[in-house]
């Protein structure tokens, strides 16, 4: 275990953002986590916990409390099943499931971070999410200081969102439970109209599982989503926002701003989500809101690649990032009526 004294953060974040910690300390076993949280909580010091740091917006004054760098090692492959230590790389991961021959998150190659945090935000992209394979979360339970195992059905997964994210200060994940599929090879049925056009197959076919990770890294990487240091298009937390879910009330105000906005002809993306509500592109309403891919002027900016994604061009800062967030948010709100949230968690700064 290393500890270190105002430590800087910004390289363990993705951002590359974000000033100094009090103490940083990085644990490489289990025991070692929660010992650091267990101190931590005796003595009231706050605690911020980071994995990956791919979804982590830290303000430039830094933390003052001890930061917690899960970096703990463990794949453990037996069958379908398969437990990652929290702090194992998650695109790594996937590869390695992908070799293995199993499918279930083969559409979910590219996305940094770490196990741990998988959980946590209920990582989707291209038609797959950790709910749908994650079976247990063993986890640190702070409030009953014990470890605890939660079952799947028990972590309230939702999109984008969990028990954990529901109260962040209770639960510290250890280990990462998930049931995958053998399916000779292939991948699971194919859901995302982006992946299957690319693929040239229809929807709810199966492809190689391996094709299907190449061409959801290629997708990736032609919108700045996967890591590159020497592309600053990539120096961000990915998706800055999630996309808006709307009650039949919301939405059908909605399309009527659109209609004003751009014309009666012109349908917003919709995509029906149960209970009479729907989704909409985040993507889309930055776009048609006028901010388009590169918007802006500072060191902060939109990506040249994806209007979804805010990113750090070298020399910025948190200001500068959340100055540009904000823009973002009331013009879209003046423009069509949908308050944007922001999908990284926030460290001692807000929108």
């Amino acid at each position: 275990m290393q500890e270190l004294h105002d430590a800087p953060l910004a390289p363990l974040t993705t951002f590359r953002l974000g000033g100094p910690a009090t103490r940083l300390v990085t644990a490489t076993t289990d025991d070692e986590v929660i010992a650091t949280v267990r101190e931590a909580d005796a003595a009231g010091t706050p605690l911020l916990v980071i994995g990956g740091g791919s979804n982590l917006v830290i303000g430039d004054k830094g933390f003052d409390g001890t930061a917690l760098r899960i970096a703990t090692t463990g794949f453990d492959l037996d069958g379908t099943s398969l437990e990652l230590a929290a702090g194992e790389v998650w695109t790594d991961a996937v590869a390695r499931t992908v070799e293995a021959g199993l499918a279930g998150v083969e559409c979910l190659a590219g996305i940094p971070g770490s196990a741990g945090a998988t959980p946590i935000q209920n990582v989707g992209a291209y038609g797959q999410e950790v709910s749908g394979v994650i079976t247990e979360v063993v986890a640190y339970d702070r409030r009953a200081g014990e470890t605890v195992t939660i079952l799947a059905a028990e972590c309230d997964f939702s999109y984008r969102h969990s028990r954990f994210k529901q109260h962040p200060d209770r639960f510290v994940v250890l280990r990462v439970r998930l049931a995958l599929e053998d399916a000779d090879g292939m991948s699971a049925p194919i859901k995302y109209p982006e992946t299957a056009r690319t693929l040239g197959v229809e929807a709810g076919e199966r492809v190689p599982a391996a094709v299907a990770r190449e061409t959801v890294l290629k997708l990736r990487a032609g919108k700045g989503m996967v890591l590159d240091p020497e592309d600053h298009d990539t120096w961000s937390a990915g998706s800055f926002f999630t996309n808006p879910i709307l009650t039949a009330e919301e939405y059908a105000a909605f399309v009527a701003r659109v209609g004003e906005r751009l014309g009666a002809d012109v349908a917003p993306p919709a995509f029906p989500v149960g209970d009479g509500r729907t989704k909409t592109s985040a993507a889309w309403l930055i776009d048609k809101a006028g901010f388009t891919k590169g918007y802006g002027s500072g060191p902060a900016r939109i990506s040249t690649k994806h209007t979804l994604a805010l990113t750090n061009r070298g020399e910025a800062t948190t200001e500068d990032l959340l100055a540009l967030a904000r823009e973002v948010v009331g013009g879209v709100r003046e423009a069509f009526g949908v308050t944007l949230v922001n999908e990284p968690v926030t460290v001692g700064v807000s929108l």
